[in-house]
């Protein structure tokens, strides 16, 4: 392991590296497949130095929704302010797909700065429900780690930055499952619920979370099945399978149910993935290319699927 660390720190140092990830993540030649362009994303993740911000920046111009809403995750999870600006610009064009509005407003939660709670209280009121709820959490997670409390956060247990901090004083799953599912309560508490019942991760734990799949806000039932991805629980499956062929559920749901299905990539994934590799929704048909290539690297011996570098012999002219 590190001997890869090593590995992609040299590499910063080279900018015929940077070009040539540039390269295939903004598929300049037109003919690189997604997942090839997804990889190199995360491996500009894991640079995470300003040179992979503005890298990935430019791949805002591309007119794939699931990559530019990918691409405003990633510049979140390196949190780093020096994305605020192009991430606020993303949240602030009304023009842009909500599912990319939204994640640039969740990217701005995640760097936690203060300074982006103007912008997320202006777009508190958007017109786009999912914005709008997105707003609401990121202003909550930014004060409350602000706050005193933010002094207690326990670290996650898995490498993501959460929209929430999970609840720790609540170990039973029945009261979270409560919590969860309580439309009541303010959408910020129902996450950190979430996030508790995902570090359980028992069955149990799964089975309750399953349960959020019914909510009605459309950004909870998304991040349910984002959750259900990291859990990589075989007893998710039928929930997310489900889900995934709904076709009246919100593309962005359906999208999140895919990529979790190819994260978890047991034998029953595969045939529900590959049927709607070709479905009439862009962003479920490209989540199900993606999810399929993370099939494929859950069921091989690959070090790391961040590895972009590997793929930088497809780079052809620019």
């Amino acid at each position: 392991m590190t001997s890869q660390i090593e590995s992609q720190t040299s590499l910063k140092l080279d900018p015929a590296t940077y070009d040539s990830l540039e390269t295939i993540l903004t598929n300049k030649n037109g003919q690189i497949p997604l997942h090839k362009r997804f990889r190199a994303m995360f491996t500009l993740k894991n640079l995470a130095d300003k040179k992979s911000i503005d890298i990935l920046a430019k791949a805002f111009d591309d007119d794939s929704i699931l990559l530019k809403h990918e691409v405003a995750y990633v510049l979140g999870q390196i949190k780093s302010p020096y994305a605020n600006p192009v991430l606020r610009s993303i949240l602030a064009n009304r023009s842009e797909d909500p599912m990319v509005r939204h994640e640039a407003a969740e990217a701005l939660g995640a760097i936690g700065d203060l300074s982006s709670l103007d912008i997320l209280e202006e777009y508190l009121y958007d017109e786009n429900v999912v914005v709008r709820e997105t707003c609401e959490l990121a202003i909550a997670k930014i004060k409350y780690e602000n706050g005193k409390n933010g002094q207690e956060s326990p670290k996650s247990l898995y490498t993501s930055i959460d929209p929430a901090p999970p609840n720790v004083k609540v170990q039973s799953v029945t009261k979270l499952r409560d919590i969860l599912l309580d439309t009541n309560l303010p959408l910020f508490e129902r996450y950190r619920a979430m996030f508790a019942l995902r570090n359980l991760g028992t069955t149990e734990a799964v089975l309750a979370l399953a349960q959020g799949l019914d909510d009605p806000s459309d950004l909870f039932r998304h991040e349910i099945a984002y959750v259900f991805g990291q859990i990589q629980s075989p007893a998710s499956v039928p929930a997310l399978i489900k889900t995934l062929e709904n076709m009246n559920e919100l593309y962005m749901v359906r999208h999140e149910a895919a990529e979790a299905l190819g994260s978890i990539a047991t034998s029953d994934c595969l045939p529900v993935l590959k049927k709607f590799k070709t479905d009439q929704e862009r962003v479920v048909k490209e989540s199900c290319e993606v999810a399929l290539d993370m099939f494929e690297y859950e069921n091989s011996q690959e070090f790391q699927y961040a590895n972009g570098l590997i793929d930088l012999s497809i780079t052809v002219d620019k």
